[in-house]
């Protein structure tokens, strides 16, 4: 298999440690995630224009879908372009909890019912199974919250922490069955 001339260019431009998106390595999602902690320190959901592809708001700030997205972006995945242009092509396949009549490449990808579809829809959810490193959990939170991390590599009493950003920075913590969970999600290596 050929390595994506996208995926080159944008490693040599971002300064990615990147690999084809066909070779995801959970434990280095776990890491890269990790990463984060210390680093983005705040929450704000506040809408943002971003840079396409490959957009981020400041590091030092987020919500939790940013610590998926920026994880997974060291790997040369980028969720804002891969979802945007699924929904271009399918728009119809995605939630209309907004109210929107088109795409927006700026805050798509950064909400968690529209990567919970992009990823069922590509396959990658897990009926049953034991959580692993690296896998992508959504819970919802009540009152129309919803909320997605990442599973660790480490664990307390024999659960899995997450890595995620619940309103006050990067986190790893004990939360997997705190909340109700709505999607259970492995990528493909």
């Amino acid at each position: 298999m050929k390595f994506p001339v996208r995926v080159f260019l944008a490693a040599c431009v971002f300064g990615l440690n990147t690999f084809p998106a066909w070779a995801l390595s959970p434990q280095k999602l776990v890491q890269d995630a990790r990463w984060q902690i210390g680093k983005t320190v705040s929450y704000d959901p506040a809408y943002t224009r971003l840079d396409y592809p490959m957009g981020d708001v400041p590091l030092h700030k987020g919500v939790c879908t940013d610590v998926l997205i920026r994880a997974l972006r060291k790997q040369g995945w980028d969720l804002q372009q891969m979802i945007h242009e699924d929904m271009s092509k399918n728009f119809s396949a995605y939630p209309k909890k907004w109210g929107l009549k088109a795409t927006d490449r700026n805050i798509d990808h950064r909400r968690v019912p529209n990567i919970a579809t992009y990823f069922d829809r590509k396959g990658y959810r897990v009926v049953a199974g034991a959580y692993r490193a690296g896998d992508v959990v959504t819970w919802d939170l009540g009152r129309g919250l919803t909320h997605i991390g990442i599973v660790s590599d480490r664990s307390v009493r024999g659960k899995p922490l997450i890595i995620h950003n619940i309103g006050r920075g990067t986190r790893e913590e004990d939360i997997l069955y705190r909340y109700k969970i709505t999607g259970h999600y492995r990528l493909p290596k």
